[in-house]
């Protein structure tokens, strides 16, 4: 887990809190609530990039309007710090949630996301995700074969709306048919709110990433975690015969786990 607590004040606007995120390059900050001796609670809130993403944005509010405690979630979900790592990946996998607050006693000492977990799981000398080495075309097993799309052109305002409805975190982008880039809650909450940009009016283009990055479906997963990694991003694009046939995404390494774990974790929650 990550221990320092990025922290930021409930009555910051969310562009100030886009602008925290992009300088110190996160995807949640904690809202400040403490308790009567000043320790972090389960009582105090978070907002993430998906926040800012479906609850402003998709919405078509003015982010400088908009204060961090009208959208962060509260109270937090957290798990015990001496809990297995399988529990922080079923938590978050019936939650819907990328990120968990960790806990010691009642008081929040650090975050987990789900690039820890897969980072934790790809890298275990044992486990399904291990499994997948000796896998014929292992990526085709975690990858999504439905891509969603939208042209270039189109506005950050209806990339965002599509997200929202779709309950999805990117977006590849089209030019003249062709799959070029790709744009992600990170992008719009770095590229668009922290730069103040007006949603209704800054197209798709104007921030995604490109050139895609890609992967061969032939490779293993611990070569897509490691280029996640390398590249600081949460998607790619698998290709097979230099066509793209899917995107993979940090969750998709871990859903695997949680998949053939999840009964016991059932029985003991």
């Amino acid at each position: 887990m990550h221990r320092y607590l990025e922290v930021i004040h409930p009555g910051a606007t969310i562009v100030e809190a886009a602008e925290r995120m992009k300088g110190q390059q996160l995807g949640s900050l904690l809202v400040e609530s403490t308790d009567a001796e000043g320790r972090m609670s389960r009582k105090s809130g978070i907002v993430t990039e998906t926040d800012l993403i479906q609850k402003v944005l998709a919405k078509g509010m003015d982010p400088s309007l908009i204060t961090v405690d009208q959208i962060m979630t509260s109270p937090l979900l957290t798990i015990a710090s001496d809990r297995p790592m399988l529990d922080a990946s079923h938590l978050m996998e019936s939650s819907h949630v990328r990120y968990l607050c960790v806990s010691e006693d009642e008081e929040i000492v650090g975050v987990i996301s789900v690039r820890d977990l897969a980072r934790y799981f790809v890298d275990s000398e044992g486990g399904p995700i291990r499994d997948l080495d000796n896998v014929y075309r292992p990526l085709s097993v975690l990858m999504r074969t439905t891509m969603e799309t939208i042209a270039s052109e189109r506005t950050v305002l209806e990339a965002a709306q599509i997200m929202a409805e779709k309950r999805i975190g990117s977006l590849l982008v089209l030019e003249a048919g062709e799959m070029v880039g790709i744009v992600t809650e990170t992008d719009m909450v770095r590229k668009g709110i922290a730069s103040r940009l007006p949603a209704s009016s800054t197209r798709v283009g104007s921030v995604m990433n490109f050139p895609l990055i890609q992967i061969d479906i032939n490779r293993t997963v611990r070569d897509a975690s490691r280029l996640m990694a390398e590249q600081r991003i949460r998607h790619l694009a698998v290709t097979e015969d230099n066509k793209i046939v899917g995107l993979l995404s940090v969750r998709d390494l871990v859903k695997m786990v949680s998949a053939r774990d999840k009964p016991r974790f059932l029985r003991q929650a």
